[in-house]
């Protein structure tokens, strides 16, 4: 089976919601302005990053969108926005644009990709 690109993925997200939709590209934004060296691929059925290191994914659901942090339970969250409790990840529940801000989605990027740096 061939892999799926980033634009077929966002075309199956698409089918899902459009409010799944338009949070996925001010996400795939905001991961490129704040982390400049950052590739993508799709993985898991969702966005994957890198930055040397798999950092973080980006994954539809049918009632929000999921930041997905590897090595989530090495960053500290004085913000208190992290949901999980296993192991190792963590993630962000964003139901709207407005959450990328309320959610202070920016202050965590770079601190997933020094927790992911420091697990490899």
């Amino acid at each position: 089976m061939a892999k799926k690109s980033i634009q077929e993925l966002l075309d199956d997200v698409r089918l899902l919601g459009d409010e799944q939709f338009s949070l996925l590209e001010p996400v795939r934004a905001l991961v490129k302005q704040t982390i400049p060296a950052v590739t993508e691929e799709v993985k898991y059925g969702g966005i994957m990053f890198s930055s040397g290191q798999p950092f973080c994914g980006v994954f539809a659901y049918k009632h929000h969108v999921s930041v997905e942090f590897s090595n989530g339970a090495r960053i500290p969250d004085s913000l208190g926005h992290l949901e999980g409790a296993g192991k190792g990840r963590r993630h962000i529940k964003l139901h709207s644009a407005e959450d990328i801000n309320t959610k202070k989605l920016a202050h965590y990027l770079p601190l997933a990709l020094e927790a992911a740096r420091g697990a490899a």
